[in-house]
């Protein structure tokens, strides 16, 4: 069975939010379209409360400066996703009817937490691991937003889980602080075990 886990697509992340990334709303259509490929969907929500560590305002600095947490570097952001707040609901557009279950993340004010499954410091789960292996759900793709950041770490740890996990490049979409950040990303993903594919060969194999 294939699931489709669906990362993040908020409206902060939207072009306009808070932390708009560009061309972000084009993979709305791309998600929905795929949505009925798949045997189970689930999705996450970025779900920060006010005066998250990774805000530049909590620190009283600017987005794209770093600091140092614990023993590593954290990038400080926009204020995004906060929870209750609209640029924390799922974007506009978005089919949600086969969506199973939503698991939040970034909710430890002291912890940032890219990965849908732990935080960075991997002392709190989402709950999204022991879900799917609940229900001997191993076969991942991951969509949303975005690359080089959420999706990038996410697949990582579900590599390192034990599932199989494939990208649609297609359906994700990155923030790229560097101009190459999603080709490292993709590059990162892949050497590591997962597969990178286009929506157009996911729905070639059905």
């Amino acid at each position: 069975m294939k699931t489709l886990i669906i990362t993040d697509v908020q409206h902060d992340f939207m072009p306009g939010g808070a932390l708009g990334i560009a061309t972000a709303n084009e993979i709305v259509p791309e998600i929905n379209a795929i949505i009925p490929f798949f045997d189970h969907v689930f999705a996450t929500l970025d779900w920060h409360p006010p005066h998250h560590i990774s805000f530049a305002d909590t620190h009283k600095m600017k987005p794209g400066e770093r600091i140092r947490v614990g023993t590593g570097e954290q990038i400080l952001w926009p204020v995004h996703c906060v929870q209750g707040t609209w640029g924390a609901e799922f974007a506009d557009g978005l089919h949600r009817e086969k969506i199973e279950a939503v698991f939040h993340k970034g909710s430890d004010p002291k912890v940032d937490s890219y990965s849908t499954f732990f935080d960075q410091s991997r002392r709190r789960s989402t709950g999204l691991a022991d879900h799917l292996k609940k229900h001997n759900l191993h076969n991942l793709y991951f969509v949303g937003l975005a690359t080089d950041y959420c999706v990038l770490y996410s697949v990582l740890d579900a590599l390192e889980l034990g599932f199989a996990a494939t990208v649609i490049r297609d359906a994700c979409r990155a923030i790229n602080l560097d101009k190459w950040d999603e080709e490292k990303a993709l590059r990162a993903m892949r050497d590591k075990g997962a597969k990178i594919i286009f929506a157009s060969e996911l729905k070639k194999r059905e």
